[in-house]
């Protein structure tokens, strides 16, 4: 039996891209949690680093579609290295200000260019789209790029916060800076695999369409998903006085999903895709039923698990959604909305989470991801003929 992704990176560029993108891909979660860390140290204020960062996470959600934009049409050569560029000349500047006392609102006035950090992500997505255009293995990519996204999520934290502890307190940040750097000059680099600029000749509203906004919120449901178990975690490990248990149930959960994405992307998919997206999105609401039940660190690493097995399957079929969603004048922008939603779900889902662990306790955040799980549903159902439309509407008309 032929290995898919053997044969997916026998595409000429595709090795060459992927390690590239890789390099600045772990930099950007390092960025967010360095900052945390960072601050922490210096200030002995978490109150301030925790709003610092999240004004940077705020300022990088906001960003990306509108960097995306520029992208698609002007082509990530001449886009990727500027915006690069302003984030790390804004990060530098808010490290020094950091380590020589500035006041607070120097530090959260350079938080927000410090955000102006492409989406690598949709990047790389957009080069394998370039590549392998109607071909079934652009199944194969995305569904290896969801398995990066997840590494890397675990990896660059857990480097940034080690750096920061271990060396300086702002040495997390800065090695995140010098990733972006190579990694932007890397991938500007391989120009033989650059998306080709096309001519916006198809509205670019359809990038706001009804489809893109069920698979938005979608995301935004599943982020918070997310976001709860990263939370739900580190209170629930507190609470059985083994709080280093939490990182590796965390690491579990990640683990579940890379493992799923990898075979997901060796299946021909015969299910339609919105009702695959429906079937997924069920078994995710399914597996958040566990997390209220557990009683030990075991049992809420085996539940976790089973929830990460359907994350990555599921994010690969929105992704490709994506792809059918938008033209491919606005195919870099489409995907960083998606990407954006997610995030955003993660950050609502830890701060809600985080205020029911602080008033009801470690028991009660699951039920963040119980709630989540099931709007989650109801977006796919409600949109599921959205979907339908837009998939064959895109069957039906060549991309442009």
């Amino acid at each position: 039996m032929a290995n898919p992704y053997r044969e997916l990176f026998a595409a000429p560029g595709a090795v060459a891209f992927t390690a590239a993108g890789i390099v600045a891909r772990v930099a950007m979660p390092m960025v967010g949690i360095g900052l945390i860390a960072m601050l922490s140290q210096l200030r002995g204020d978490y109150l301030l680093a925790g709003a610092v960062s999240a004004c940077f996470t705020l300022s990088m959600a906001l960003l990306g579609p509108r960097i995306s934009r520029l992208v698609d049409r002007r082509g990530q050569s001449r886009i990727l290295l500027p915006a690069t560029g302003i984030s790390v000349a804004a990060l530098g500047a808010l490290l020094l200000a950091a380590g020589y006392g500035a006041p607070a609102w120097l530090l959260f006035g350079l938080a927000i260019p410090s955000g102006c950090i492409p989406s690598m992500s949709a990047l790389i997505r957009s080069r394998w789209t370039e590549i392998l255009a109607g071909s079934p293995r652009l199944h194969t990519a995305f569904s290896f790029e969801s398995v990066v996204d997840e590494m890397t999520f675990v990896f660059g934290p857990a480097l940034s916060v080690a750096l920061c502890t271990i060396l300086f307190p702002q040495a997390g940040p800065l090695v995140a800076a010098v990733l972006l750097v190579i990694g932007g000059v890397l991938v500007t680099a391989q120009r033989g695999t650059e998306p080709a600029v096309r001519a916006a000749n198809i509205s670019d509203a359809r990038v706001g369409s009804p489809s893109m906004i069920v698979l938005v919120l979608a995301l935004v449901a599943g982020g918070t998903i997310v976001g709860t178990i990263d939370v739900v975690s580190v209170a629930f490990a507190e609470r059985q006085g083994s709080p280093a248990a939490a990182g590796l149930v965390v690491s579990v959960y990640a683990f579940g999903s890379a493992v799923a994405g990898l075979v997901f992307g060796t299946l021909e998919l015969r299910i339609p895709l919105p009702r695959l997206l429906l079937l997924g999105v069920t078994g995710t609401a399914i597996t958040t039923v566990p997390l209220v039940l557990v009683s030990t660190i075991a049992g809420l690493a085996i539940a976790v698990f089973l929830a990460g097995v359907f994350f990555a399957p599921t994010m690969i079929v929105i992704m490709t959604l994506v792809e059918k969603c938008v033209p491919a004048s606005a195919l870099t922008e489409g995907m960083t909305w998606a990407i954006t939603g997610l995030n955003v779900g993660v950050a609502a889902g830890a701060a809600a989470t985080g205020l029911v662990v602080d008033l009801i306790g470690a028991g009660a955040g699951s039920y963040v991801a119980l709630g989540a799980g099931l709007c989650v549903v109801a977006i796919a159902a409600i949109g599921l003929p959205v979907l339908g439309n837009a998939v064959a509407d895109s069957e039906a008309t060549p991309s442009l």
